[in-house]
């Protein structure tokens, strides 16, 4: 006959067991769920581009520190870093939140935010404060500001995603130009900020969206040819547009074009440290930048860590986005399909054009780099983004348990 044990050593040995289940297989807690259903490559990535981002803006911050000190008001070395460190502190629980949610409840609530933030974006002129780098595009709650644009384009893309699901259950439901009248509506309202990059962000993450749902090539050359016209008549008639397009193809007088002095500037920064880098806290042209923590982040990059680490940053966000895509080619439900698609390519476009910009390829857009640039709205934003594309390609780690799943053997025998 056994001995019995002791009630403490009862109660120590459970609590060796439990902890020895915590993020196992058997694991049923909310935690260990969602450890086992999350993508953990796309968590680990995007976990390396928050750090990366850490460090840039660190090696940012004393240049973007002087830009902004006069001799009224100095502002300290590590100012944007030490904000930068809170905003990532409230982010990460945010993108970890968001990706636990059941997928039903995420596409419920990011149609609600869709519409409120929408609502917020209207309210802009109204509400917005002073104009600042010759934009309106904030709403101020005392101390705190927020850019509406940044909380709306992923919401706006699982609108869009789930009006196109809707196709599926009747072909007879005008969802396309439902969504255009939404563009439309989201564009107008961008262009009085004005904000051109974000426009350009709506109307193409919606064209790669109508495009995976199947609409007829003549309707999508349609809408290219409205497009280029469009593009023409920003040309013409926008002063915004006409002033970069300007700069970019260094037209007019060039002493009048400051995006081109910006352009310049970014260029010579990130080709100033070779391959290698000037080192951490070296760089010198940094200090010449006119947004070296926010739009020309990249820039400062390549100067003190080398272009190595600006390829090594490119490709990170280039697995980001083939691996969901990957993932997607097995995916059945239409909604998930469009949702995911959308956001992740809402986030390499933003990506690519950032950087498009530092290396001179692109007319200045004032666009952040996704996790890596300065910005409590944009931080928090992104990570609402990708905690909704987390959700979305979670597994589902019952469908295999179910009777009803037929799995083949090796001699293709039925098990």
């Amino acid at each position: 006959m056994a001995p019995r044990l002791d009630p403490a050593e009862v109660r120590r040995r459970a609590r060796a067991r439990r902890r020895g289940e915590r993020f196992g297989r058997g694991d049923r807690s909310a935690l260990g769920t969602w450890f086992w259903e999350i993508d953990r490559v796309l968590l680990l990535l995007v976990t390396l581009l928050i750090g990366i981002g850490l460090i840039a803006v660190a090696a940012a911050a004393p240049a973007a520190a002087q830009r902004y000190s006069d001799a009224v008001h100095t502002v300290p070395a590590r100012y944007y870093f030490w904000r930068q460190l809170v905003w990532t502190g409230l982010a990460v629980p945010v993108m970890i939140g968001v990706s636990m949610l059941p997928q039903l409840v995420a596409r419920r609530l990011a149609l609600v935010g869709a519409a409120l933030f929408l609502l917020m974006l209207i309210m802009v002129p109204i509400l917005g404060g002073a104009q600042i780098n010759g934009a309106q595009r904030w709403i101020f709650f005392g101390p705190l500001q927020v850019q509406p644009s940044e909380f709306l384009k992923p919401l706006f893309v699982v609108a869009v995603a789930w009006l196109l699901s809707l196709k599926e259950k009747d072909a007879k439901l005008p969802v396309v130009p439902i969504s255009f009248a939404l563009l439309a509506l989201i564009t107008v309202f961008l262009m009085k900020q004005p904000d051109f990059g974000e426009a350009v962000i709506f109307v193409s993450v919606w064209l790669v969206l109508l495009t995976l749902s199947g609409v007829p090539m003549k309707w999508l050359g349609a809408l290219g040819g409205a497009g280029i016209g469009a593009i023409v008549m920003a040309y013409l008639f926008y002063p915004v547009a006409t002033m970069r397009i300007n700069a970019f193809l260094k037209i007019g007088d060039a002493s009048k074009q400051v995006d081109d002095y910006q352009m310049i500037s970014a260029y010579r920064t990130i080709t100033h440290g070779g391959l290698i880098g000037t080192g951490p806290g070296a760089g010198t042209m940094k200090f010449g930048l006119p947004e070296p923590h926010t739009d020309y982040i990249f820039s400062v990059i390549g100067e003190e860590f080398g272009l190595i680490a600006c390829l090594a940053i490119a490709l990170i966000f280039l697995a980001i986005v083939v691996r969901t895509f990957v993932k997607l080619l097995h995916e059945e439900d239409r909604f998930l399909f469009f949702a995911s698609a959308g956001l992740v390519t809402q986030f390499g476009l933003q990506a690519l054009i950032n950087m498009l910009v530092n290396v001179h390829l692109a007319p200045s857009k004032g666009m952040t780099l996704p996790f890596i640039s300065y910005g409590g709205s944009s931080m928090i934003a992104l990570s609402i983004g990708f905690g909704l594309l987390l959700a979305f390609t979670r597994k589902n780690p019952y469908l295999m348990r179910s009777p009803y799943v037929v799995t083949w053997g090796a001699q293709g025998a039925a098990k």
